[in-house]
């Protein structure tokens, strides 16, 4: 037993890596994996105090020169008596999108009252007061889900209830729940409304989310055969979950599809018209998760695919969420580096679109082969403007992105991307080949979602997430998520629309997919330029 002392704060350590102490006293740490050593983000510095010996495992994912400064992963390191540290990272409050494109539809008339709709996704949560009386959005707020301290990740905050199945489901009901009540009332001051005047809450989410939210234990979604407790939409009072509202306020989650196809999905492929269209339209939401929804004579068909945090600046080396001083464009040229960062700040990391606008650089000026592996730089004579560009950290090869701060693009970083392209990719190919309709005969895809609206089509064709045929056909559509549940809370007709939609939606599953390894290899070179 001793003791850690952080920002002159002292907190009893039990046993057990620091990781542990430092999140049960509430102190924020980056940590992507939730502990499980494969992200190496939750990096401290110890001050003052012994740990335990650094294992083979940690030395591998701390570069020399960390490990040269005191720092420490947290997840692996544990106190040998009392200890000073500094945590490395801060809790940036990140760009959360709000906004999304809205179709016309019929209204349900209301002489007065308010409603909220939400979007949960797993890594941001967006609430909005809505007037009912002329569908009006009063207020809006928005956060990095608070569920992040178990993990970025379903995948990683399912294993948490499978490691904590006495409260595992209700700690992160709490996290959830706690956030959408602080939020319901700023939302409500904002506009000068009161909470119990609120009749009605809509939620869209994704089905781990919608289970994590009422509290119902989300462990069978992550094991075969992934089969979640409920898929329809639920409707009863908000406050049987602990939602801060009116007495008679009524919690509406819309229905989801399967396990990785939820109900934000169904909420975006709604608006988006593909329950109605003729065409051939692709509906794509890139996140954590990729999931993508085809239309196509008269069959919705659909799969999701693990496309991992990468593309939200997650579990890179400088990896950051989008925030102010988030690196978002990179131009490399023979004078050098050229960075654009959100708000014109000094550079902090490098965010999910900015990952691939090196990356789309780094391929261009043939740092990076199609294969994702970087160039020997004693391939490059000392003159080659890309020579000082690149360095070795003992056998490894690095990109310096940014002197100072020193930010850094790894050959994992490259993997990490690189299998989220070919995920994304390769679900894209396999529902095509399921419809039997070619590329050239798509007539729109439809981007949702924080990550993509984010995404000029360029970083998207320039690192091959999608196809070149597909420049010209793509349009962005926002928050779809939260706009359809909006037009659940507005119109009758379009929440039994939605339910409808869910029913006619079939789930594919990509790993049964004849060829599908021949595919997803395909799928993970790069262009060529």
């Amino acid at each position: 037993m001793g003791s850690v002392t952080v920002k002159g704060r002292k907190i009893s350590c039990g046993e057990g890596p620091l990781l542990k102490s430092l999140l049960d006293a509430g102190v924020f740490v980056d940590n992507p994996c939730n502990g499980t050593g494969v992200c190496g983000k939750c990096k401290v510095r110890i001050l003052k105090g012994e740990c335990s010996p650094m294992s083979e495992t940690e030395h591998r994912l701390l570069s020399d020169n960390d490990a040269a400064s005191g720092i420490r992963l947290s997840c692996m390191a544990e106190a040998a008596g009392d200890v000073e540290l500094e945590v490395l990272q801060q809790d940036r409050k990140g760009k959360v999108l709000t906004k999304g494109y809205l179709p016309e539809f019929d209204r349900d008339l209301y002489e007065d009252g308010y409603g909220i709709v939400i979007d949960i996704g797993t890594t941001t949560v967006v609430t909005a007061l809505i007037d009912l009386a002329d569908g009006a959005e009063l207020a809006a707020s928005s956060m990095v889900n608070a569920q992040k301290h178990f993990g970025l990740d379903v995948l990683t905050r399912i294993t948490y209830e499978y490691e904590h199945p006495e409260d595992g489901a209700r700690r992160l009901q709490e996290a959830i729940v706690h956030s959408v009540n602080d939020m319901i009332k700023e939302v409500c001051r904002e506009a000068g409304v009161r909470a119990e005047d609120i009749r009605e809450i809509d939620v869209a989410a994704n089905c781990t989310m919608t289970h994590m939210f009422l509290g119902v234990d989300a462990r069978s979604i992550g094991r075969s055969p992934y089969k979640p407790v409920f898929l329809e939409a639920k409707r009863f009072p908000a406050k049987e979950i602990g939602i801060e509202a009116g007495e008679n306020t009524v919690l509406y989650c819309l229905p989801q599809v399967s396990a990785y196809i939820g109900a934000d999905i169904v909420a975006g492929a709604y608006v988006c018209g593909l329950q109605d269209t003729q065409k051939n339209v692709l509906f794509i939401d890139i996140g954590t998760n990729g999931e993508i929804v085809l239309a196509s004579g008269g069959r919705l068909l659909c799969c999701s695919c693990a496309a991992g945090p990468a593309l939200e600046g997650m579990n890179i080396s400088s990896g950051m969420r989008a925030a102010d001083g988030a690196v978002e464009d990179v131009r490399i040229t023979e004078q050098g580096t050229a960075l654009t960062t959100i708000g014109g700040k000094k550079p902090e990391g490098i965010c999910g679109s900015g990952i691939l606008a090196v990356l789309k650089e780094l391929l261009r000026t043939g740092i990076v082969k199609k294969t994702g592996v970087f160039i020997k730089k004693d391939k490059l004579s000392e003159a080659d403007y890309r020579y000082p560009m690149l360095r070795m950290d003992g056998t490894k090869r690095e990109f310096i992105l940014n002197e100072d701060p020193l930010l850094i693009v790894t050959q994992g970083d490259i993997r990490q991307v690189q299998l989220a392209k070919g995920a994304i990719l390769s679900g894209f190919t396999a529902l095509l080949l399921k419809a039997g309709i070619t590329m050239d005969e798509l007539d729109h895809v439809m981007i949702a979602g924080q990550f993509g609206a984010h995404l000029p089509a360029d970083f998207l064709v320039g690192t091959g997430i999608l196809p070149e045929g597909v420049k010209e056909k793509i349009a962005y559509v926002g928050n779809s998520s939260k706009t359809g549940a909006y037009m659940a809370l507005m119109s009758q007709k379009a929440r039994h629309g939605m339910e409808e939609l869910a029913a006619r939606m079939e789930y594919m599953e990509l790993a049964e997919t004849e060829n599908y390894e021949r595919i997803f290899t395909e799928s993970m070179i790069f262009p060529g330029f």
